[in-house]
């Protein structure tokens, strides 16, 4: 099974779940209503955007588990589930309960689990933990934006 187009499939299906969840606290009025730094991106970036982070995130889990196995990295892809928990998380605090200084601290966690989740992905097999990086970089994007976010309507 570890080599199976199945288990690919599970594991995109994993980092999507992420996203959909994400998806049902959308930005709408209130975000819109929020000042915003000059570098923020308009809104039709970041579901593209996200669609392929999530999907390399899945492709990078399927190729630990393919190499490893449960077993083999169990604190690798434990760290990758604690980190899809807590994306998901970031959507309900931001965009539910309009909590930016919550959220911040969501994404700040995130952000540093991501890191050790590339680091023990890179150990395991180092093209999975490349393939974490465009969303390492993209979450720091969005912690900065989170944080100025919070300041500036405070």
């Amino acid at each position: 099974m570890k080599n199976s187009a199945i288990g690919l499939i599970l594991w995109l299906m994993a980092a999507m779940a992420a996203g959909w969840v994400g998806s049902r606290f959308m930005p709408g009025e209130w975000y819109a209503a929020l000042a915003k730094p000059a570098w923020t991106p308009p809104n039709s970036v970041f579901a593209p955007v996200w669609t392929t982070l999530y999907a390399l995130m899945g492709i990078a889990a399927w190729l630990v588990w393919r190499r490893a196995g449960f077993a083999g990295a169990a604190v690798a892809l434990g760290l990758f589930i604690v980190q899809l928990v807590l994306n998901a998380l970031w959507s309900y605090l931001f965009f539910g309960l309009h909590q930016p200084g919550l959220a911040f601290i969501d994404i700040v966690v995130l952000w540093l689990v991501i890191l050790a989740t590339l680091i023990a992905f890179w150990r395991v097999h180092p093209v999975a933990g490349a393939l974490m990086l465009p969303y390492l970089c993209w979450v720091g994007f969005a912690t900065a934006l989170n944080l100025q976010l919070w300041r500036l309507n405070a």
